[in-house]
């Protein structure tokens, strides 16, 4: 970040830019997340005097360098500076490196203190607090204001000739930014009032969630007025999050577009980071995270400053690129990715990397305090993406086989464990699922111990074990941690699937007390969608802040595009299914007769929509079909789309609110019509009716928010695969007598004639 004063820099930056070298080292020992690391944080400040100062903001101007940063702690009397670190285990097993960078830390915020308070030598001290048994460790060391100085001073040395290069980025950048032009003739209809709302979001720092017609070039109607924000609005970082890679794809095209690809003179100078899964990013998925193990991993922090001036060099790195250039430089792509989203202007990545609990960019954007914008594509899919992220389950049937294989360390710690298993069933009635009124007592504590004995035989045989052993470890860890913040947002379910086959689990309902610090922490927000009505509902359960700005594009399209029936003569109720497989497909191939074409058929399951298919099939072979299977690769999704070609014909059988009923592009005669089996309702089972009751107490909308609006929002996007573009025409029937009831159509698009 550049400021009229110089270049400003983060200490953890600056040391962390500085001050690793040699291997990467990720033998595994569980790391406790950054929501732990602040509540321990505090749990150290409570035990201190009353003159103990927290969170000292400390700053400096050392070799032309603004360095910043807030100190953990300072204690007056004794002259100490306490960087707090966390941990889990054996603190012998930390690696050198690793203990070097907090020495660094701690170091620099000492000369930062020295200067500032006018301190001729101060005791430095690495606070080292283990989560699970609350044991300080401290070393400490004397220091000189002198000396502390001086080290300081060599790594802004060190860092100077990076900061002036970021800083010419940083003018090149925003000068083109400021000029940016529209890389197409006009906006379409539509586009350009989105790109509007988007701009004046930015601009003023708030939060939109903005309904746009599918078609009309949401992605770049939202990237493109956010990046000529920023340069005006002091905009560090702009982070495109999606909820599938054909997201990814749009949004690197619309940037590609924008002139940020090409390797020409006239490139826009824009550095654009695609994030990857780190299981889909790893060269060598059989090996352990350190250099005795992997070659990428060996000196990888040596080879780190060529490979990251090139990267930044060649500022376009999707996948491809990335992994190119990484292997050039024979460090490990998904790490060398991690390492340049600090350097990165415009990242895109799955919406995991900024909502989950320890998200990559969250993370960063609070260490650098960045000013970012975030731009949440298909955000319709944001509530029980979130759902998932902030949900855990513990399996007794993987637990029961990891301690009868165990080694001798970890069978107490797992005995313990499946002693819990056995006293909880033994307590609770037997059904098959049920609401607990809480997580169970003993449990935490219990899978504390677990946890810490598991990482600690992990970190001594990095590469033996059994593989199970880390996902029980993961398990454990992340079930308590949301344990540890159980509230209304959630429930605890216990599930018995036979004999030894248990589950329990922490279940989110209303991800809005997760989300909403993430949405006041970013500097400004765009959610968009096809399907964000009514707003009210993505407003409560994702925690939107208050001043939140709703706009409602009016749809480019003209109702005499898209023919819509209602056959509201059918039930698709599940007492109903036998009766309706005969009018189904009568409705099936007389569209069909009437336009031959390619046609896409939604059900609520794969079981009804075999049936559908069968019965079609027997009595009317004429009419061609292809039918969706369970668990498609990319691949073969890939090919199921490319079937849809100018001039074929058939029906293509789907699943509502699968891989193929949202985020594809049939434009044309690739797809001129859609059936809509189903209203798409969740099943009413116990744990949708407990979500319902839980939302009827929250906001006093419980069958609507449980079940009818997610719902509708299903239909709604399968039906607008059909209308991609001002030119198409098609035919979208709806196939259940509830879509008659006013509520429902009440959810439907307004463009729609019925």
């Amino acid at each position: 970040m550049t400021t009229g004063e110089g270049y400003r820099v983060a200490v953890r930056t600056l040391c962390e830019f500085t001050a690793r070298e040699g291997d990467l080292d990720h033998r595994f020992t569980p790391a406790p997340s950054a929501r732990e690391g602040i509540e321990s944080h505090a749990r150290v400040v409570a035990r201190r005097e009353e003159s103990y100062r927290a969170e000292v903001a400390l700053s400096g101007r050392i070799e032309g360098l603004i360095v910043v940063g807030r100190a953990d702690g300072f204690d007056p009397r004794r002259r100490r500076l306490e960087e707090i670190k966390t941990h889990r285990g054996d603190l012998s097993r930390m690696g050198a490196n690793q203990r070097a960078l907090h020495w660094a830390q701690v170091s620099a915020y000492g000369a930062l203190l020295c200067e500032a308070e006018g301190l001729a030598r101060v005791t430095l001290a690495l606070v080292y607090l283990d989560i699970v048994t609350g044991t300080e460790t401290v070393l400490t060391r004397e220091a000189e204001a002198g000396e502390l100085h001086d080290f300081l001073a060599g790594l802004c040395r060190r860092f100077r000739a990076w900061a002036a290069c970021e800083s010419e980025h940083r003018d090149r950048r925003d000068n083109a930014l400021a000029g940016l032009a529209f890389p197409h003739g006009d906006f379409r209809p539509g586009q350009r009032a989105l790109a509007e709302d988007a701009y004046r979001a930015a601009a003023s720092g708030r939060c939109l969630l903005a309904e746009a017609p599918t078609g009309i070039g949401k992605t770049l109607g939202a990237l493109y007025p956010t990046l000529m924000a920023m340069p005006r609005h002091h905009i560090d970082r702009l982070a495109f999050l999606t909820m599938k890679t054909p997201g990814r794809r749009l949004a690197l095209d619309a940037l590609s577009a924008l002139g940020a690809e090409t390797r020409e003179a006239t490139r826009l100078p824009l550095r654009v980071l695609e994030l990857v899964a780190r299981d889909k990013a790893c060269e060598y998925p059989d090996r352990a995270c350190h250099g005795e193990s992997c070659p990428l991993a060996r000196g990888f922090y040596d080879r780190l400053p060529e490979a990251r001036r090139a990267a930044v060099e060649r500022g376009w790195l999707d996948r491809e690129s990335l992994r190119e250039l990484a292997l050039q430089h024979d460090v490990c792509p998904y790490y060398l990715g991690q390492e340049l989203a600090r350097w990165c202007d415009v990242l895109v990545g799955d919406v995991n990397h900024y909502f989950d609990d320890g998200a990559l960019l969250h993370g960063l954007a609070r260490a650098d305090d960045w000013r970012l914008s975030l731009l949440v594509d298909e955000a319709h899919n944001l509530v029980e993406r979130a759902r998932g992220m902030y949900s855990a389950g513990l399996s007794q049937q993987r637990l029961n086989r990891l301690h009868r294989e165990a080694p001798p360390a970890l069978k107490r710690p797992l005995g313990g464990l499946v002693r819990r298993w056995r006293a909880l069933l033994r307590d609770t009635p037997d059904t098959e699922w049920q609401a607990l009124a809480a997580v169970p007592d003993g449990w935490l504590g219990a899978l504390q111990r677990t946890v810490s004995a598991v990482g600690d035989y992990l970190a001594e045989h990095p590469e033996g074990g059994d593989p199970a052993l880390r996902d029980v470890l993961f398990e454990a860890l992340t079930f308590t941690r949301l344990a540890e913040r159980f509230g209304d947002h959630s429930l605890c379910e216990l599930r018995r699937n036979g004999r030894g086959r248990a589950e329990l689990g922490v279940r989110n309902l209303v991800p809005a007390d997760f989300l909403a610090p993430r949405f006041k922490a970013a500097h400004s927000t765009v959610l968009f969608s096809a399907t964000l009505s009514p707003p009210e509902y993505h407003l409560d359960l994702l925690g939107l802040p208050a001043d939140s700005v709703v706009r409602r594009v009016a749809s480019p399209f003209d109702a005499e595009q898209l023919e819509v029936r209602c056959r509201a003569d059918i039930s698709t109720r599940l007492k109903d299914r036998e009766a309706s497989l005969a009018p189904i497909v009568e409705e099936l191939a007389g569209q069909y007769r009437r336009w031959p074409g390619h046609y896409l058929a939604f059900f609520s399951s794969f079981a009804y929509l075999e049936s559908v298919r069968a019965r079609l099939e027997t009595s009317h072979p004429e009419v061609p079909t292809r039918t969706q299977r369970r668990g498609m690769s990319e691949a073969e999704r890939d090919a199921f789309l490319a079937d849809f070609v100018p001039g074929g014909s058939g029906i293509a059988f789907a699943v509502l609110g699968g891989a193929f009923a949202e985020g594809i592009d049939l434009p044309g005669e690739r797809l001129v019509g859609a059936f809509v089996v189903t209203l798409g309702l969740p099943p009413f089972d116990p744990i949708n009716e407990a979500l319902k009751q839980r939302l009827q107490a929250r906001f006093g909308r419980g069958d609507d928010y449980a079940y009818r609006v997610p719902g509708m929002i299903k239909v709604v996007q399968a039906a607008g695969r059909v209308i991609r573009g001002p030119d198409d025409r098609g035919v979208v029937v709806l196939m259940d007598d509830r879509f008659a009831r006013a509520e429902n159509r009440g959810l439907l698009p307004d463009w729609w004639r019925l």
